[in-house]
């Protein structure tokens, strides 16, 4: 399905009926990445999942976005829908706009779940600064001859030393830098609405303290770990995640 939000073609699948829950997936990721979720919850409700700008099916935004825009963006695809959303399940940077979204009260729920959510490191601040002092000097320093001819390759190794999303990010680079520089541990501590957090116990990318630190600053919320699962746990255990879910709704 294909909805205009914001000037923007926007990718979405509506299924089901019910209760209303709200699908956004992570960096680089799409709708599908909830594909293994939709049998196990199908009985729970209709789950609606969209493609984020710049992202699956959905039209890159005409410039730098942080995560407000996206926050805005959210709410007015829910005002175009014309629904009430019930429950909001966000994954990884889905996560992120999930936290901001209800802690300004810009986004509505009566429940959420968190799945690996990115956002409260606060062990990445420094990373995340490197990274942007990179995208600007490093641009600088290797359009000098004779460094400007490796120029691509040397910007790689730099930001792979980083365990970085910027170089495969494309057009997104400016939004990725905007959006990695807000920590949202303030945010976290604003949000009243019950919340499930869910964890692989082997994510390197959201790491399990990153869960642990969210459900201290998330009053009343509950972390579920999951073995043998990583950043990608909705993928690798669905219906435990699934079950999970279920009974937290």
């Amino acid at each position: 399905m294909k909805v205009v939000i914001k000037n923007l073609a926007t990718e979405y699948q509506d299924e089901g009926t019910g209760p209303v829950m709200l699908f956004l997936h992570g960096w680089q990721d799409d709708l599908h990445t909830f594909d293994p979720l939709v049998p196990p919850l199908s009985s729970t409700g209709r789950m609606i999942r969209l493609d984020l700008p710049g992202f699956g099916g959905s039209e890159m935004p005409k410039k730098a976005w942080n995560l407000d825009n996206y926050v805005q963006f959210v709410k007015d695809f829910i005002q175009k829908l014309n629904i009430q959303v019930d429950f909001l399940v966000g994954h990884s940077f889905g996560g992120r706009i999930v936290i901001k979204g209800l802690a300004t009260k810009q986004l509505q729920a009566d429940k959420a779940v968190l799945i690996a959510s990115a956002g409260v490191s606060k062990n990445k601040k420094l990373r995340n600064l490197i990274l942007k002092i990179i995208a600007k000097a490093g641009r600088a320093i290797t359009y000098l001859p004779p460094l400007s001819f490796w120029r691509e390759k040397i910007r790689e190794k730099m930001y792979n030393k980083l365990d970085s999303d910027y170089i495969s990010s494309g057009p997104l680079k400016g939004t990725l830098l905007k959006i990695i520089s807000e920590d949202l541990s303030s945010s976290a501590e604003n949000i009243k609405c019950p919340v499930l957090l869910i964890w692989g116990v082997d994510d390197v990318d959201t790491p399990l303290t990153d869960g642990k630190l969210l459900s201290k600053l998330i009053g009343g919320s509950e972390l579920k770990v999951l073995n043998d699962a990583d950043h990608m746990v909705h993928r690798e255990k669905p219906q435990e995640v699934a079950g999970l879910i279920r009974k937290f709704l």
